[in-house]
């Protein structure tokens, strides 16, 4: 077997799940669809790397090496000898159901399909290949070398075979597995979101200011940080887009996204990286 792990997306989530890979010793290819995407992606794990290096975890030389265990390329066609490739593009369905067809066609037959999908329908991404029994969900959590989770997500054809390769390779890049069938939002956003979803409904109606939705949530309920702000680090259109997969797939009011959490996104206020969300940056 190849010990070629493949990763598609030089973003946040997909360099960090390139750097833990290239860290427990895989040689890795990292594809995007531009170099200067990949030249940032390489760049963000030389700098969380050196983050070790100066907290004495790591030594230079040992940087180095992980660094070059990673290859990039805008070929799709050089992830074909990969034993399990990774998708992490953005949350749309139609932009990952091209990967997943692109990728099927070019891998070996025995190839695992992973998607890195916050809330999209494994069972879906498999239909659209020639092998629904290989592809699963590897739901890796931001910042992916510090968070220890990984919510593995079984489609309604993912075979046994499949699911115990991948809880195996997620405990070998140092991480914890743990498994949900495929619904919509999985376990990890069908809780969180709402909760978000319910602070900004808070702060839309005036119940209270965005720092005293916060402050009551750290301080009360010991969380590490407050729902508004996380969800400007996660990006508002990344939320609203969890939010419509969420009432879509159940049809239930209850996921209804607030209507505050629309006008932002329409008004390009997607949180940190867009230098404005409920916070300013």
């Amino acid at each position: 077997m190849s010990e070629t792990f493949g990763v598609v997306g030089a973003g946040t989530m997909g360099n960090g799940i390139a750097q833990v890979a290239a860290r427990a010793g895989f040689d890795v290819v990292m594809r995007d669809v531009a170099d200067e995407f990949l030249a940032r992606g390489l760049s963000a794990v030389g700098k969380s790397l050196q983050r070790d290096v100066d907290k004495e975890r790591l030594t230079n030389d040992e940087k180095q090496i992980i660094v070059g265990r990673i290859r990039t390329t805008t070929e799709v066609a050089d992830l074909r000898d990969a034993f399990i490739v990774v998708e992490a593009v953005t949350e749309q369905f139609t932009v990952k159901s091209e990967v997943f067809k692109a990728l099927d066609a070019v891998v070996q037959p025995d190839t695992i399909l992973a998607s890195n999908t916050s809330s999209i329908s494994i069972t879906k991404l498999g239909a659209i290949t020639q092998r629904p029994d290989k592809v699963i969900g590897m739901h890796f959590m931001n910042p992916v070398p510090v968070m220890k989770l990984v919510e593995i997500i079984r489609g309604a054809a993912t075979s046994d075979g499949t699911y115990q390769k991948v809880h195996a390779l997620t405990e070998k890049l140092g991480k914890i597995p743990l498994e949900c069938h495929d619904s919509p939002g999985f376990i990890s956003n069908r809780v969180l979101m709402p909760m978000i979803n319910e602070a900004i409904f808070a702060l839309y109606e005036g119940v209270a200011s965005r720092e005293s939705i916060d402050g009551i949530m750290k301080l009360g309920m010991n969380h590490p940080m407050g729902p508004l702000t996380l969800a400007d680090f996660i990006g508002l259109d990344v939320c609203l887009a969890i939010m419509n997969v969420l009432h879509d797939g159940f049809g239930d009011s209850k996921y209804r996204p607030c209507p505050l959490l629309k006008r932002y996104v329409d008004a390009g206020w997607l949180g940190k990286k867009s230098g404005r969300g409920f916070y300013e940056y």
